[in-house]
């Protein structure tokens, strides 16, 4: 590394439909980083809630996962937090490409806190 160098994170972009397989071949951390309030109307099973604005406190939460999928609304926000996940080391960090949108879509079921 040189002064300048410019590093960028690395995340993958997963879909709805890819994600049940990834789950079934390795251990998945599922993080819901949305808001309380949606969180609330319902999460996909097995999810963990880190809202975004706290994953910068919690994150040690995350260190032993060997795949981490982070998933939000839309897949905005998380792709901020598998940004922010990479740019920390962690490697196999996920964003669920259209969030819960493409989760429904998809026909998958939600739980509710």
């Amino acid at each position: 590394m040189h002064p300048g160098d410019i590093i960028l994170s690395q995340f993958q972009h997963i879909e709805a439909t890819e994600l049940p397989t990834l789950m079934t071949q390795h251990r998945v951390l599922l993080v819901d980083v949305r808001n309380e309030d949606e969180v609330m109307r319902g999460r996909i099973p097995h999810a963990i809630h880190i809202p975004l604005s706290m994953l910068p406190v919690q994150y040690q939460q995350l260190e032993d996962a060997s795949h981490v999928v982070f998933y939000c609304h839309s897949g905005v926000r998380s792709a901020l937090a598998a940004d922010f996940a990479a740019s920390k080391g962690s490697a196999h960090v996920y964003n669920l490409t259209g969030g819960v949108i493409a989760w429904a879509r998809a026909g998958y079921d939600f739980v509710n806190q």
